[in-house]
């Protein structure tokens, strides 16, 4: 008797430690239940994408309000493109065609467009510039382990919703109503912003309708389940200790 009930505190114990790191090392992300989130404000979804460093700018440069595209050609086989690739540097800028480095991060794609067109009007009449960011992407989590994905931003104005649903949707273990939204902070010396949304319930759309900026991580919290954890964890110790109790029991008769 004394036996089993050392067996069954001691079966206790380590179902009471399963809520600990050491049976969940796989959670990212965690935040304490007192975090102070970052506020969720309505303008949030309509934010323009904005520009950062090591975007990819795509751009095409025409005179007369489009009407003729200026020709770049290649130095090497002199084919001639109509849109040539530039990095944004780690500074913001970007080294473009006779008017040099310029300056573009943190604006918009439109006021980009227009910061250039006034760069190049001093060699072209009325020139019309468009541009487009080539490799942006999220990643994204969608509530269980091994299905995380990088996703390319194909669509300027992805949304928070459009990325899920890009990874097939959130996950059965999913939590549907603890979403994050995690971005890095405009000052590189304060932590990222993080966004707590609700996409349970139909009001959360708002929020889900955000658009989402380069290098955002979408992390949606997976479900514990502890009787679970506590099934595929401990079963085979417990499976063990019963079988050398057995053993035991067993040698004490003989």
């Amino acid at each position: 008797m004394i036996t089993m009930r050392k067996l069954f505190i001691f079966i206790a114990a380590i179902a009471f430690l399963s809520s600990c790191k050491l049976f969940k090392p796989s959670l990212m992300l965690k935040t304490p239940k007192d975090y102070n989130y970052a506020q969720l404000i309505d303008s949030i979804g309509r934010i323009d994408y904005k520009i950062a460093p090591n975007d990819a700018i795509s751009y095409k440069v025409f005179t007369n309000d489009g009407f003729m595209l200026i020709n770049l050609a290649t130095n090497q086989n002199n084919v001639f493109r109509s849109d040539i690739d530039a990095i944004v540097e780690s500074d913001g800028q970007v080294k473009m065609p006779l008017i040099g480095r310029v300056k573009i991060s943190g604006l918009s794609l439109v006021e980009a467009e227009k910061l250039m067109e006034e760069k190049y009007s001093d060699y072209y009449v009325k020139p019309f510039v468009t541009l487009k960011v080539s490799n942006k992407r999220v990643i994204v989590f969608p509530g269980v382990g091994g299905n995380a994905k990088v996703v390319p931003l194909n669509n300027n104005n992805t949304t928070v919703l459009e990325a899920i649903a890009s990874v097939g949707g959130i996950a059965d273990e999913g939590k549907a109503y603890k979403a994050k939204l995690i971005r890095s902070n405009p000052d590189p010396n304060q932590k990222p912003l993080v966004y707590l949304m609700d996409l349970s319930r139909i009001e959360g759309i708002t929020f889900g309708n955000s658009k989402v900026q380069a290098g955002d991580i979408i992390y949606i919290e997976q479900r514990y389940r502890p009787l679970k954890t506590l099934t595929n964890e401990i079963a085979p110790i417990v499976t063990i200790l019963t079988s050398f109790l057995l053993l035991y029991q067993f040698t004490r008769l003989r």
